[in-house]
């Protein structure tokens, strides 16, 4: 272990025997404490929850913006293609009109 992963460990650790002394020797009966303990889990677990469902529209916002964007991109790309097939084939009817022309020539 790094010192840095000891010296985490160690805060870890000394946090967790503080609470369970602090538990032990709190002024209220067990009753009321587990009763505080689950209220602060309670809005623990509700202040996660929230900021797990804010981050969830955020997340779909930005997806949903993103499938648009890809869904107007693929278009443009495919209407650019269209246009670009559209001069290709211009170009090869000339060019194989100036082939017959100068086959027609050839051939007199």
């Amino acid at each position: 272990m790094s010192d840095s992963s000891k010296t985490i460990a160690a805060i870890i650790a000394g946090a967790a025997v503080g609470a369970a002394i602090g538990i032990l020797f709190a002024p209220d009966k067990g009753s009321k404490t587990r009763a505080k303990l689950k209220e602060g889990f309670d809005d623990a677990t509700h202040n996660l929850k929230d900021s797990f469902d804010a981050g969830s529209e955020v997340l779909r916002a930005k997806f949903a913006n993103a499938t648009q964007n890809l869904d107007g991109t693929l278009e443009e790309l495919l209407s650019n293609v269209s246009h670009k097939t559209e001069d290709v084939i211009s170009f090869l009817e000339t060019k194989l009109a100036d082939l017959k022309a100068q086959n027609a020539k050839l051939q007199k």
